[in-house]
This record gives C-alpha cells, structure tokens and sequence, in this order.
C-alpha cells in the first residue's frame, strides 16, 4: 500500500487548477491585457503548440487568437498559404508540410524522389524565407520492402537535398507513427529505425517527430526511449492512448512524467497537441492539455 497520489487524483488536480486559473471555457478561459498577453504565465519550460488539423473545424483565426492568449508559440502542420494568418497573431508554423507526397508515398520508395527532391527544395527556401525552421517528411509505406532496403532509399534520396537544408537552416523532421491501428504498413514504425535513419544521414538538420502517442501504441517504453534517443529527436506530438482523444484521465499515459522527462533531456524544441478533442468544448480541451503539459 502506498499514500502516494494516484495518477487520476493527480490529473485531477491539475484539471482543477486550470480550472480555478481559468473560470470559464475557450477564448473566453484567460483574462487578457495589452494585444493578448495572458494574465497566466505559462513556465516556459515548454514551447508549447497545437496540430492544425486536429481543429479543423475552428476558424484559423480564433485557433490563432486562442493559441496566443493561451502562450502557444505557434501551430503544427500549416503550410505556406496560412502562414501570413500565423504571423498576424505573432505565431509560427511550428513544423511546416506541403512538401510531402501524403504518408504512404515517400522517401523509402525511389520512384517518388524526382518528385520529393524537387519539392523539398522548393519548401526548404519557402520555409527559410519565411523564418520557420521544421518541414515535415514521411518514410511511406513498405509495400513489401525490407527495413534495411527503405534505409538505403532514404538515405539515398535525403542526402540530396540535406547539404540545402543546413545551408538554409531547416530541419527536416520524419515523423515516427504507427502501423498497428492507425497507419498501417508504414515504414518508420519503430524509434530503433528512425534513429538508424539519422545516424546514417548525419546531420543535425535530419531529426525525428517522435509521436508519443504512435509509439505508445506499436513499442510503449516511452520515457526510457525519449532518454536514451533524445539526441535524434525534433519534435513531439501528444494524445490519448488508446482513442487519440484529450490527455486527461480517461487514457493510459501519464503525461506530467512524460513531459517532465522531455525537459530533462534539456530539450528546446516544440510539443504540439495532436489529439482528437471529444468535449464539445474543444478549445477548453486544448487549455486543459496545455496545463497538463506545463511541468
């Protein structure tokens, strides 16, 4: 028997503070001053920040005025036709897309390079340009391929524009997911080989966006992973296992202990909220995950 808290009694709290923090729900949750400068100051342990798509039915420019008064630096997964909208709010496209080909079709696959090689190094100077520093890329699906032949066809198609991303300053960013549920067949399914990928490309402008609810899913080990690669790693996405739902107690991940981990490593990066919210108030949704995530 133990008198420690229990994990649910834990988030509960944190809940509950939000709550008392922020009476009330949405726009509506933080009492503002001075061109949305919230009254509540985040800690700033984390750069905190929300994957578009998982809002798509919220107007941009309410997601982007409750990003900046909730102390978000900026939103995942936008491309370059709503990056002026970002900037109009003071945020950033915190890992840019709109170079990849979809998920299924990428790197690992050498019919698609022309076509990559030609796109990234036109995203990498739009990117650039625009003073964003992370663009998205995808391994594609098997389709009957080894690992080490998808490691080879990588490798041989990245090192073709990577020497242009360092030049520019851009990362580009492989996210790992998973293929037991939700994309399955994918390639880069498994830390070991994200990190296998890095190491043979070797820059420090090839890293990887370590989806910790993909990967709970296909390996689980979570913290021990995020320790023993840290060094390999860009990005963080963020939801509920199973479900992809809100990051609260109705899900099997302990997220305080995750994030605390990620901080530990001394990381400088960006976590994006990437769940599917189920409350049907959803910007309340994405506050509560916020605070959550604010170790």
């Amino acid at each position: 028997m133990s008198d420690r808290p229990s994990r649910r009694k834990v988030i509960r709290n944190l809940l509950g503070g939000s709550a008392a923090i922020a009476a009330g729900t949405g726009l509506q949750a933080f009492s503002t001053k001075n061109n949305m400068v919230p009254e509540y100051a985040l800690k700033g342990n984390i750069q905190h920040s929300v994957c578009r798509w998982c809002f798509g039915d919220t107007p941009l420019e309410q997601l982007c005025a409750f990003a900046k008064e909730t102390g978000l630096v900026g939103i995942d997964l936008v491309g370059p036709k709503d990056w002026d909208t970002l900037k109009k709010y003071g945020l950033i496209s915190t890992m840019c897309n709109g170079a990849e080909l979809g998920l299924t079709k990428g790197w690992n696959d050498k019919q698609y390079h022309a076509q990559l090689i030609k796109n990234y190094t036109d995203h990498i100077d739009l990117v650039a340009n625009a003073g964003f520093r992370n663009l998205f890329c995808a391994s594609g699906n098997r389709n009957g391929m080894d690992d080490e032949t998808g490691l080879k066809n990588c490798v041989e198609g990245l090192k073709q524009i990577i020497g242009l991303a360092e030049k520019k300053g851009v990362v580009l960013t492989m996210e790992l997911l998973n293929s037991k549920i939700d994309h399955k067949d994918y390639m880069c399914d498994r830390t070991a080989w994200g990190v296998e990928l890095c190491k043979r490309i070797g820059s420090p402008n090839f890293k990887l966006l370590y989806d910790i609810y993909h990967m709970q899913i296909d390996e689980g080990d979570v913290i021990r992973t995020i320790r023993s690669y840290n060094t390999y790693i860009g990005h963080y996405h963020t939801a509920g296992v199973p479900g992809r739902h809100e990051i609260d107690e109705t899900q099997e991940l302990y997220y305080p202990a995750i994030i605390k981990a990620i901080v530990a490593t001394g990381f400088t990066g960006y976590l994006a909220q990437e769940f599917i919210p189920t409350a049907a108030d959803k910007l309340g949704s994405l506050k509560k995950a916020v605070m959550i995530c604010d170790v």
